[in-house]
């Protein structure tokens, strides 16, 4: 399951959709806006996505990672628009039998999406600048 949200992400919410009485692993990532970018203050970020295009391909990227590793459960939801310092930007959240998988499958959900789903960051500076971020 993935998903593009433009309200606050609830991480115990997307949680409780990996959860399951067999795992003895849930592996939670948590994408945050930070207050800094390559030695500039951050003021704040504006995301914006292709969202029928990224629920598609994210959806993808969730179902490889099912294929690949052996998971119960794997979720993601990435918000778009304006977000402040400190606020969720992604959540990654998957369960397993064990950790390891668990892990795995986590970091590997969260590098295919920055390399592949249509996503595109602004950060604003505190001089009131601003710049498209990774956006190739």
């Amino acid at each position: 399951m993935f998903s593009i949200v433009t309200t606050p992400i609830d991480s115990a919410a997307i949680i409780s959709q990996v959860e399951d009485a067999t795992a003895g692993a849930v592996v939670v990532f948590e994408g945050r806006v930070r207050n800094h970018h390559e030695g500039r203050q951050v003021r704040h970020l504006e995301y914006e996505a292709y969202q029928a295009l990224a629920e598609s391909e994210g959806g993808k990227i969730i179902a490889e990672a099912l294929a690949a590793f052996p998971i119960h459960a794997a979720v993601c939801t990435h918000r778009t628009g304006l977000l402040e310092i400190g606020d969720i930007a992604v959540v990654v959240a998957v369960s397993s039998a064990h950790r390891g998988p668990a892990f795995d499958a986590c970091r590997i959900i969260i590098d295919e999406l920055k390399a592949r789903v249509p996503i595109w960051k602004k950060e604003t500076y505190a001089d009131g600048s601003g710049s498209w971020v990774h956006c190739t």
